[in-house]
């Protein structure tokens, strides 16, 4: 029996080398909880029917003693990164039958090491939403709850690791979307330097925010899978490397925490545990101090304009001629009206519709460019506070997870979940979230997270302190 709750990277690899078992059988010990699971909770859109044959493969890595850590390993990738010859919706009916023709830099990375991609998980469609509820196949549901929302728009993956479905994922991050569900599911999530991941492969969103991130039961975990996907990429232009020096601040360790973010529309719950984390992180070392922010306020605001102008040009291509489903209508505009009606969701629609709009003669000027404007604004607030912190810690999110269908017909609360991640996609700024802690509700204990975020490409030092907070958080 293998002990999948307590069952790292690391402690898999062992156990596979020292023949413990095979990869084999950590597949098969994972498609058995997925098998109980998914029915009801709805985590996994399909489960790849080649993926004991990778694990033989891995095997056979064991066998001639030239493993990477992560062969044999079993990751789940969200519904929008293509695998090649396998099916990937977006969640959408659009691309309900659409097969992926060729491999996401992530997979070719993953598959390069002969890692186990063990199938595909839920998401809201095309990545819009914080909810899972958005998804054209059904709304995926928290391990800890199955009447609350496990967060999104990576729900299906941080589930999945949440579950012991996978034993890490992968999902993407425009606004939040690995770090919110990670605090709902009570997981870890990054959200990586802009550009650091290839986003070749990666179906886009807001091709200005995206990056693919990964989820996992711990730092070191989540450290494995960036440091293995991470990289220049000839194939996606906005793809960078670490600029050769990065400025040191000495050995003081300084972390800054923007209380003016935190005045109104925080659960008090989540404010307390918050407090507590500070006061163990003080006692490791780091120094805790108040900064102010001043324009991270209109984070959320800005990037909702920002973000449906590059989804309403980036799901232009999606007209039913060239792939994905096709409905007939009485000429050839009219199969684009009839294709996109019936392909895209409400939520979808209604970001296109906004984005249009505010890219729109007359009004280009009035929202689109002020959206920029204050883009780097918010930039600059974080540029001066790294000259004087290491650091930036705030919660995750404003509340534990909701209950499904709870915020469904109210765009600006749903919206409104973004306003401790958005910053961080807003600058291109790295990002993680980790466990923190519970608040009692309903006589479930929901997990709720903070966040650390660093300056470019300081990935580093959010795994450095995720394991020293890891060892005290208790």
């Amino acid at each position: 029996m293998i002990d999948l709750k307590n069952l790292t990277i690391e402690k898999a690899h062992k156990s596979l080398k020292n023949g413990d078992f095979t990869a084999v059988e950590l597949v098969e010990a994972y498609l058995e909880v997925i098998k109980t699971n998914n029915k009801n909770l709805n985590i996994f859109l399909e489960v790849f029917a080649d993926a004991i044959e990778q694990a033989r493969v891995a095997d056979e890595e064991f066998k001639s003693g030239t493993p990477h850590l992560m062969t044999g390993i079993p990751i789940a990738i969200k519904d929008n990164i293509l695998f090649k010859g396998h099916r990937v919706s977006a969640g959408s009916k659009i691309l309900e039958n659409y097969t992926a023709t060729y491999d996401s830099t992530v997979v070719k990375k993953l598959k390069g090491v002969n890692a186990v991609i063990i199938g595909r998980t839920n998401m809201d469609e095309f990545a819009m939403g914080v909810s899972t509820e958005n998804s054209a196949y059904g709304v995926t549901k928290n391990p800890h709850d199955p009447t609350r929302v496990p967060g999104g728009s990576s729900g299906g993956s941080t589930a999945s690791v949440a579950i012991g479905g996978s034993l890490v994922a992968l999902g993407s991050d425009t606004g939040g979307s690995c770090r919110q569900p990670a605090s709902f599911c009570g997981v870890v999530g990054l959200k990586p330097t802009y550009g650091s991941v290839s986003r070749n492969g990666l179906i886009a969103m807001g091709s200005s925010l995206d990056v693919i991130g990964p989820i996992g039961k711990s730092v070191s975990d989540v450290e494995i899978v960036f440091n293995l996907i991470r990289g220049m990429d000839e194939m996606d232009s906005t793809s960078s490397s670490p600029p050769n020096s990065q400025g040191k601040r000495g050995n003081k360790k300084i972390i800054g925490v923007p209380r003016n973010l935190m005045k109104e529309g925080i659960d008090s719950r989540v404010l307390a545990n918050f407090e507590k984390a500070i006061e163990k992180i003080k006692t490791t070392g780091w120094e805790v101090r108040d900064i102010e922010l001043p324009h991270v306020g209109y984070s959320v605001p800005s990037y909702y304009i920002v973000t449906p102008a590059e989804i309403s040009a980036n799901l232009a291509r999606f007209d039913g001629i060239r792939y994905g489903v096709h409905k007939d209508g009485e000429n050839l505009v009219d199969d684009y009206f009839e294709t996109k009606g019936y392909g895209f969701g409400r939520e979808v629609k209604r970001r296109i519709l906004v984005g249009t709009y505010v890219l729109s003669s007359g009004y280009y000027d009035a929202y689109y460019n002020k959206a920029t404007r204050v883009r780097s604004l918010i930039a600059e607030d974080f540029r001066l506070a790294f000259e004087k912190v290491d650091l930036i810690l705030t919660p995750t999110t404003t509340g534990p997870a909701f209950k499904i269908g709870e915020k469904v017909n109210d765009p600006v609360k749903m919206y409104l979940e973004d306003v401790f991640t958005a910053p961080a996609n807003m600058t291109g700024l790295p990002a993680i979230s980790i466990p923190a802690g519970f608040v009692a509700e309903g006589g479930v204990n929901l997990p709720v997270g903070i966040q650390f975020i660093a300056p470019h490409f300081a990935e580093d030092s959010l795994f450095q302190v995720g394991k020293q907070f890891e060892k005290i958080r208790n």
